[in-house]
């Protein structure tokens, strides 16, 4: 992700553009992601596809804006401070009030045992951001909304 926001400057992927429609929801999507411009680069990103976003910089204020907001994803980094993305995941999915919301975790780290424990904690997916686009996320985020409104 962060190589693709270096060399166009933006996501690239944007409404009016091919395989970029503007989608009508009122799907809240919480973004926990401690790097400042990734998190507004795929802030950004959402908004122009039509979620309505809002965005969290460390684990306390996820776990505040997941009990108090009413959302329908978690998009998590592992690696933030104050209370770490593996114990933010387990808290959402330990609290009867937040364990229904899907958790996509969007993270750095791809060894296969971040992968099988974050999924063993209930993470509905797991992204590894350097091998990932923007448009890929966008593709991810729409799959698991829809998975949800059966």
């Amino acid at each position: 992700l962060l190589e693709q926001i270096a060399t166009t400057g933006s996501s690239s992927f944007a409404p009016g553009r091919k395989g970029g429609i503007m989608k009508k929801t009122s799907a809240r999507i919480l973004l926990v992601e401690d790097d400042r411009i990734l998190r507004r680069a795929v802030q950004t990103t959402l908004r122009r596809h039509g979620f309505n976003v809002v965005s969290a910089g460390d684990g306390e204020k996820a776990l505040r804006l997941a009990k108090s907001e009413s959302l329908r994803l978690v998009l998590l980094e592992l690696i933030i401070p104050k209370v770490q993305g593996f114990e933010v995941l387990r808290r959402l999915k330990q609290d009867p009030k937040t364990a229904s919301i899907p958790v996509l975790i969007l993270s750095s780290l791809g060894q296969q045992s971040d992968i099988k424990r974050a999924m063993d904690l209930g993470a509905a997916d797991y992204l590894v951001k350097p091998k990932l686009s923007l448009d890929q996320l966008v593709k991810k985020v729409d799959e698991l909304l829809k998975g949800g409104e059966d």
